[in-house]
């Protein structure tokens, strides 16, 4: 069985390590027998979704997602065609951004790709922190870092997670991310996936379902001590904070 990655404009969005989040999709593909092929894009090279298992949309700045803008408006039909025929998608920070209708920023509106039926606007402020959220899809915690001007608002889309400490989407609902067909949406960096060994290994699950049926599409465990070590460790220190904090609350009142 093979797998192939594709890396949209990784030489315009890749904030925060969104490399690694390629090489954890290839290794834990590798690790089990399974090949992997990694296919980037520039900005002016074509894109045959047809040929693409899984796509990763990285991150960028405000400047950047501008630059790729007038590209996204070409291929739009074609990757929204890939998604409706439950193609396999990361989109992270500036890339899950732009899954949506529009970003409205302080220097003009960015069209999105219309993909996902969401849409963000720049608000005053950033919001950075670590953060973890808690998903149904997993047992284990989504753990990562954020910083983003953007508030994005997925109505009535299912979202990735529950916020049990940062913000996530726009610093009000509670929730994180989206999660569309095969798609998921984050603002979650890291990068996101090696500390999410159990968010990797749905992405590849989902592309070896598409591609080869559900029966071929199980995977063998992989020891992941570390892996859930690190995630761990978020963990708990932001619990921890959390537990002080409402300790303090309740000395006060």
């Amino acid at each position: 069985m093979k797998l192939t990655i594709g890396h949209l404009f990784p030489d315009l969005l890749n904030l925060y390590g969104d490399r690694g989040n390629i090489q954890c999709l290839a290794k834990r593909l590798r690790w089990r027998g399974i090949e992997a092929e990694v296919k980037t894009f520039s900005i002016d090279e074509e894109i045959d979704f047809s040929a693409l298992d899984i796509v990763l949309l990285g991150g960028g700045s405000d400047r950047e997602q501008m630059l790729v803008c007038n590209r996204l408006k070409e291929i739009k039909s074609e990757f929204k065609a890939y998604v409706e025929d439950m193609g396999v998608v990361i989109a992270i920070c500036g890339g899950y951004q732009l899954l949506g209708k529009y970003y409205e920023t302080d220097e003009g509106k960015i069209d999105g790709l219309d993909i996902v039926d969401m849409y963000t606007v720049q608000e005053k402020g950033r919001l950075i922190n670590n953060i973890f959220i808690k998903s149904d899809l997993f047992e284990m915690p989504i753990v990562g870092f954020e910083n983003h001007g953007g508030r994005t608002y997925i109505n009535d889309n299912k979202p990735l997670g529950k916020v049990v400490f940062g913000k996530g989407n726009n610093g009000k609902s509670g929730y994180e991310g989206v999660v569309y067909k095969n798609v998921i949406g984050t603002y979650l960096h890291g990068p996101l996936l090696p500390k999410n060994p159990q968010l990797c290994d749905y992405l590849l699950t989902k592309a070896l379902e598409r591609k080869y049926g559900a029966d071929k599409a199980v995977l063998a465990p992989l020891d992941d001590i570390e892996e859930k070590e690190a995630n761990k460790y978020i963990v708990d220190r932001y619990s921890d904070k959390i537990e002080n904090f409402k300790e303090r609350i309740r000395k006060l009142i």
